[in-house]
């Protein structure tokens, strides 16, 4: 879709976004509570006086970053691509900022188009965690044996059932959005991971993970429970039959919220 045609009446937009999750209590709508979605919302009321509730990638727990946050939604009002993210980034908190704004295809959407994302999540290692990361980073400077975490890593990698990493919560674990397809309904708890491993950067143990998919807490999940592999609390021969067991007593507790960045979205 060109330019031209993304202003013409009821076009579909789309918006990619970073924000410091923080402060925030997730992606969502919650009444009485500051969360992205509704910030985002509000802020292009402003701009445009229509209200539309942007629909995103993927919900973000609250205290969860990201990098690379798509939205989408319809707008009717006309309005050139650079001002309104000139516009959008004037109204909103500095937590949240506009990286692109652009017209997209009428089938377009933020969550169904989805082929990818990836994840990032961050351990500080060192003995005292400096101010301006410990809003992302998981301080911890317990010893670990992270080629025992890289080799857990990598038995992930595939197409599972992930239901010991989802969340505890049954209704949270497989939560439904309100526009959810069938198609994607009848996946359950089954994803596929296509990259996943263990970078070292000085103090900063930084863990990523690309995949089809992911279920309520899942990437936190995984993290804890490499954690446990790392300080010996559990093999990393453990993580297939961790899989296998479809329980989330099974396997660790969970990581942290602060830790954790959605990285990056492909369509």
């Amino acid at each position: 879709m060109t330019a031209k045609q993304g202003l013409q009446h009821g076009s579909n937009w789309k918006l990619t976004l970073a924000y410091d999750g923080t402060d925030y209590y997730g992606w969502q709508v919650q009444p009485d509570r500051a969360t992205i979605q509704g910030t985002l919302a509000g802020a292009i009321e402003q701009v445009t006086g229509e209200r539309v509730l942007p629909q995103g990638s993927g919900r973000t727990d609250a205290g969860v970053h990201a990098r690379g946050q798509v939205a989408s939604f319809v707008l009717s009002a006309p309005i050139p691509a650079e001002n309104f993210l000139r516009a959008l980034n004037r109204r909103l908190p500095e937590a949240i900022r506009m990286l692109k704004a652009e017209p997209a295809a009428a089938e377009f959407h933020a969550r169904h188009s989805v082929r990818a994302k990836t994840y990032e999540y961050r351990i500080y290692r060192g003995e005292i965690c400096p101010p301006w990361t410990a809003r992302f980073a998981w301080a911890m400077n317990w010893p670990l044996d992270v080629e025992r975490m890289r080799e857990a890593a990598k038995v992930v990698i595939g197409t599972y059932d992930f239901t010991s990493f989802a969340a505890s919560d049954p209704d949270q674990a497989t939560r439904r959005e309100p526009d959810e397809s069938e198609a994607e309904a009848r996946k359950g708890n089954v994803r596929t991971i296509f990259e996943s491993s263990w970078t070292e950067d000085g103090d900063l143990l930084t863990y990523g993970v690309r995949g089809n998919g992911f279920l309520h807490h899942m990437v936190r999940n995984l993290v804890g429970t490499f954690v446990d592999v790392g300080r010996g609390q559990t093999g990393p021969e453990e993580i297939a039959r961790i899989l296998q067991a479809r329980l989330r007593a099974e396997a660790g507790a969970t990581a942290p919220a602060r830790g954790l960045f959605l990285e990056s979205v492909e369509y």
